[in-house]
């Protein structure tokens, strides 16, 4: 339903958005339909700076446009002025006028003079590619948390790129400045541009406050999942990489599906069992992409925590794609920059290499080479699936204190604990209770102290030097 749902909102075709006849025009809402796509090449391959072209045409397509054309710029560094240069931008023209489109895509961030230079040259809508990206952030929001956090994003953006047309915005004239006006025609002494611009950071400091609020809920959350020493694992990776597919392969969640980029913004927390059948919890997050803009690394780092929090890292790979290590190297630079915040450590990485089904037999076997701990998988047939859970199950962290238990019969509560959070080793049912012998956490050692063989019930807190000497032999080693 969710799918069907995006695909009935997509953008109704002939509206035009050419900078014709606009006189008192400040805020412009994306209508994307028919677009040329320009970039920059400034370093890497050529191979490279065609693979940047194709994924902004994906991303103009995932918001619902029809691209028409794509031209490249060799420059050693992008023009200050019109980004492209002024014999590029000629060409640029004449490229739109043949195409007959109504928008511009840059793949690249525009300074304010360089969009106002472009449009009033091109006389058509220009935008770039961080708010291309935005666009499709606001069409996939779904929760309250992901709404607000790319409503934030948006703002940051549009803040230092407000402007507008002729002297109507004016707000400052009075008296003889006035032109005669007298009493009545004095302003607030304040430019419509300048009010905006207040509204704007008022505006941005009521989101910041409640994604702050939203932010103490999911540490809550973890914080739950922490007491109970179940251990966390973050599916990560490249944009359309299939993580969803891989959480769904897993865990039979459920989630939306799409092969469109930045089909997931929110995300979802599944719990799932080792094949030895420890529990864990997955977590399927937001996709990266090259030149991830700033605002949006920003307005998504308390979604993004979720990385940082989890016990291990599954970083999905899309096998298909024909440049899978500037993926990678994509992705571990975001996650770099969410780890600086958190005492730059970031947790273990398991690759997962997916999309096996349609990648070619001479790419998997260049990528085996190239990655030989990585896990290669088809999430959508299902190949690979439980060597997959095989490793999960060797890569997560495992429950450290050894006890040996005699639960009373009527604690059936603590059993039932035992067996979802500890490894049961050993269990046998004998006429005083249940023995058990399990690895356990520290947090749940002390819970279960009162029931060590040869102790006498007492409290949790009475017996807890009882495990001391067991929790400080896992600390050293």
């Amino acid at each position: 339903m969710e799918l069907e749902e995006r695909t009935s909102l997509r953008r109704v075709a002939g509206l035009s958005t050419e900078l014709t006849d606009i006189t008192e025009v400040e805020y412009r809402q994306l209508r994307l339909e028919r677009v040329v796509l320009v970039g920059v090449w400034t370093e890497g391959t050529s191979e490279q700076a065609n693979a940047s072209l194709v994924e902004l045409a994906r991303l103009a397509e995932t918001a619902g446009s029809e691209v028409l054309d794509g031209l490249v710029q060799r420059r050693s560094s992008p023009d200050p002025a019109t980004f492209i240069g002024s014999g590029k931008v000629e060409e640029l023209k004449l490229a739109v006028q043949q195409a007959e489109a109504d928008t511009v895509i840059c793949d690249g961030e525009l300074s304010p003079g360089q969009l106002r230079q472009l449009e009033e040259k091109l006389k058509v809508k220009v935008i770039d590619r961080t708010a291309l990206i935005l666009d499709i952030f606001a069409q996939h929001a779904q929760s309250r948390d992901g709404k607000a956090q790319v409503e934030l994003a948006q703002l940051s953006y549009l803040l230092p790129r407000l402007r507008g047309w002729g002297e109507a915005l004016s707000r400052q004239v009075g008296g003889r400045a006035a032109g005669g006006v007298g009493i009545g025609g004095r302003g607030p002494g304040e430019t419509k541009i300048e009010l905006d611009r207040r509204r704007i950071r008022n505006r941005m400091s009521k989101l910041r406050r409640e994604i702050s609020a939203m932010s103490r809920v999911r540490d809550t959350q973890r914080g739950g999942r922490r007491k109970s020493e179940i251990p966390g694992v973050a599916i990560v990776g490249y944009t359309n990489a299939g993580k969803s597919s891989l959480l769904n392969a897993l865990t039979n969640a459920g989630v939306l599906v799409e092969d469109a980029l930045f089909a997931t913004l929110d995300p979802t927390t599944r719990r799932a069992e080792t094949p030895d059948g420890r529990a864990y919890t997955l977590t399927d997050t937001v996709g990266f992409v090259r030149h991830l803009p700033h605002q949006l690394v920003e307005a998504f780092r308390s979604t993004l925590e979720e990385s940082a929090q989890a016990d291990l890292l599954v970083h999905v790979v899309d096998a298909s794609d024909p440049l899978p290590e500037d993926q990678i190297a994509a992705v571990r630079k975001v996650l770099v920059e969410i780890g600086e915040t958190h005492g730059g450590t970031m947790p273990s990485e398991l690759l997962v290499v997916n999309k096996v089904d349609v990648a070619g037999d001479l790419q998997l076997a260049r990528l085996r080479h190239l990655l030989p701990d990585a896990v290669f998988v088809s999430a959508y047939r299902g190949d690979g699936v439980e060597q997959l859970k095989a490793r999960l199950a060797e890569r997560l962290p495992r429950p450290e204190v050894d006890l040996e238990l005699l639960v009373p019969y009527t604690e059936g509560g603590l059993v039932a604990r035992l067996h979802t959070e500890a490894e049961v080793l050993e269990l046998e049912h004998v006429g005083e209770g249940t023995r058990l012998h399990v690895r356990v956490g520290p947090e749940l050692a002390v819970v279960a102290a009162p029931y060590l063989v040869g102790e006498a019930p007492r409290s949790a807190v009475a017996i807890a030097p009882a495990v001391d000497d067991e929790l400080r032999r896992v600390a050293r080693r």
